[in-house]
């Protein structure tokens, strides 16, 4: 779809307004209402428990295996995806199989996998590795063809293409390679920890747990503990320790990997479990098995898909709207300009903790101290990604050359510093609003009415030709904001502004990519 036809000349204003004023509409719409009876009572023990954890009670093997999965899930992604980024650009088919990957959420894969290798370290590490797979080729791939193309030309006639990319463009691209993987890291141990949500023997279940029973020093011993694995990443996480990890990880799996005949359960997943039920006995040619097949389709179309899609694009349209004005308030935070050399630390230390802390874990809490609603999805969307948006805009705002009568303040905020960061805050937040759809599908989980509301439901009645079919749609849907996504940043020519793959910010080495960020 073309953006420059379905807003024709549209400027940043525009856009703006398109979508604040879908924001307000999805508001009519929308379930904000707080049934908790004591939601400030529950805020209060919660932050009793930050303040005076327990940390003996933290299950020390629930930190391993959340490492262990992460480390093992992005090993495998990232190779897997370097490996299809070399024909990425030229092979549509590899395009199109990486975009189905990486639309399905982490969570979904783990829910279809558990059919197959039960709740195991083998559905842990490849829920990890499948989207990330996706995600890793695309971005590897727009890697190679933003780098510098001068080695080629000296290449001798007759080179190969296999010795071409060793010598040629790999030296060139592995920097860049290298700090966008171990940046996916910190990604995955997000992802992990969610995992234990559904069963897996990840921080995350015992978190589940400890909320659950009302153990909020347990709760807060283990939130504690992980914002600090995701702070020492640097430390322990490098390109020199990852032989020991990946060794390491291996050794320390749970011993059994939930079916110990995985290969009958795939084969009766694949060819029984996901067939549409009225295909399994019926004659395909049989036009009457086709009568029944769209007899059993048009229900799930009309009274789960439709009214989920709907529900997941309302929920994201708000949390994308909201998460702009909160990256409007924060990032001012991560800005010396602004914090001041004092202030600044303590700024970006808090939008690291906020964008550390997973979705999904952030949106169950809130849910017990909220209620069932829309809300809670809401407010951890907005938190977490407006965490994200306002660190890397306060870094754009230090690296702002300002004049020397240059205003202060709230004139230097409105009229010096917002204008000139204004494309790069559009350019972020229609990055991550693919992220934020797919986010809000998996919320249908924890009983939201989006999309993953009716794929829960599915599984559970082990009807998994409907579920099957269900996250496809959410793929579906996906994509097609993925590729809205795309189109209105070239119709606002937001691709031109500086947030190369290959450049990280103030060319830290240790500093994620800028675009890769925000995938």
């Amino acid at each position: 779809m073309n953006a420059a036809r379905l807003m024709p000349g549209a400027g940043y204003a525009t856009a703006t307004r398109w979508f604040v004023g879908g924001a307000a509409a999805a508001l009519l719409g929308a379930d904000l209402a707080i049934t908790s009876l004591h939601p400030w009572a529950d805020l209060q023990r919660l932050l009793a428990g930050l303040v005076h954890p327990d940390f003996p009670a933290v299950e020390i093997w629930s930190v391993v295996y959340t490492v262990a999965f992460a480390v093992l899930g992005v090993t495998l992604g990232a190779g897997t995806g370097f490996v299809l980024a070399i024909p990425f650009a030229r092979s549509r088919s590899v395009r199109l199989a990486c975009a189905g990957l990486r639309s399905v959420h982490e969570l979904f894969w783990a829910l279809l996998l558990t059919q197959v290798f039960g709740l195991s370290a083998t559905t842990g590490i490849l829920a990890i590795a499948l989207p990330y797979a996706g995600i890793c080729a695309k971005v590897y791939s727009e890697i190679i063809e933003e780098a510098d193309l001068s080695a080629l030309r000296v290449l001798p006639a007759g080179t190969g293409a296999l010795s071409a990319f060793m010598y040629a463009r790999l030296p060139e691209v592995a920097p860049a390679f290298r700090h966008y993987t171990l940046y996916r890291f910190e990604c995955a141990m997000r992802s992990t920890l969610v995992l234990g949500f559904i069963g897996l023997p990840t921080m995350g279940f015992y978190l589940e747990s400890a909320f659950r029973q009302g153990r909020y020093a347990e709760a807060g011993a283990l939130l504690l503990v992980f914002y600090a694995l995701i702070g020492s990443r640097r430390l322990w996480m490098r390109l020199s320790t990852l032989p020991v990890l990946i060794v390491g990880s291996a050794l320390v799996l749970p011993k059994t990997i939930g079916s110990t005949d995985w290969l009958t359960s795939l084969g009766r997943f694949l060819g029984h479990d996901i067939v549409p039920s009225p295909l399994r006995s019926g004659a395909l040619l049989d036009p009457v098995t086709w009568g029944r097949f769209w007899l059993w389709l048009r229900p799930i179309v009309t009274e789960q898909i439709l009214p989920g899609a709907l529900q997941t694009l309302v929920l994201a349209q708000i949390a994308l709207v909201a998460t702009g004005l909160g990256a409007l308030i924060l990032f001012p935070l991560a800005s010396r300009r602004f914090a001041g050399p004092i202030g600044q630390p303590f700024g970006r230390v808090l939008l690291v903790v906020v964008r550390s802390t997973p979705e999904y874990m952030l949106a169950y809490v809130l849910l017990q101290l909220l209620g069932p609603s829309m809300l809670p999805a809401i407010l951890a969307l907005t938190i977490h990604n407006a965490g994200i948006v306002g660190f890397l805009m306060g870094r754009h705002a230090d690296d702002l050359a300002y004049r020397p009568d240059a205003p202060t303040g709230l004139n230097l905020y409105s009229y010096e510093t917002l204008p000139r960061l204004y494309g790069q805050f559009l350019a972020y937040l229609l990055y991550r609003w693919e992220l934020i759809l797919r986010e809000s599908a998996i919320f249908g989980i924890l009983g939201v009415a989006t999309l993953g509301f009716y794929v829960d439901a599915a599984i559970s009645e082990l009807r998994l030709d409907v579920a099957v079919l269900l996250i496809v749609a959410t793929a579906l849907l996906t994509a097609m904001v993925d590729a809205l996504s795309r189109a209105l940043r070239r119709s606002l020519r937001l691709a031109d502004l500086p947030t190369r793959l290959s450049k990280p910010l103030h060319g830290s080495a240790a500093d994620p990519p800028l675009r890769a960020a925000c995938t």
